[in-house]
């Protein structure tokens, strides 16, 4: 599958940006997609996962309540809506693939379980 990730930007502190990722290739409800993001000079970091179904989702501590994860598997597209965003929110923002190879498979935050990986788009967050 390939993933391209869109909607990046620059925002001030308290404002929102949405950002998207288009999936091609194989079936989109085959895996579950995760966004992870990268500040530079830190490591890639869980940020939100949903399930193939849309039915779980899950999400770091530090965006609980103020992103929102979600997708349409009839647009073969996984979304990210950012809300009070902070100043450590800026990163470049990943989108990520997990084949589903259980039904009964829990959504993961471990970056080595996600095979495919978007280009990355970058977010920044101004005080």
């Amino acid at each position: 599958v390939q993933l391209q990730a869109s909607g990046g930007g620059l925002a001030q502190a308290g404002g929102s940006l949405g950002l998207s990722c288009a999936a091609s290739g194989r079936t989109f409800s085959s895996y579950d997609m995760g966004w992870f993001r990268q500040a530079p000079g830190k490591e890639r970091e869980f940020v939100a996962a949903v399930s193939w179904s849309g039915g779980s989702t899950d999400y770091a501590d530090s965006v609980k309540g103020r992103f929102t994860i979600s997708r349409d598997n009839a647009k073969n597209t996984v979304y990210l809506q950012m809300n009070s965003l902070k100043p450590e929110d800026t990163a470049v923002y990943f989108c990520a693939a997990r084949p589903r190879r259980s039904i009964v498979q829990p959504i993961s935050r471990a970056v080595g379980l996600y095979d495919y990986w978007g280009q990355g788009t970058l977010v920044t967050v101004s005080s």
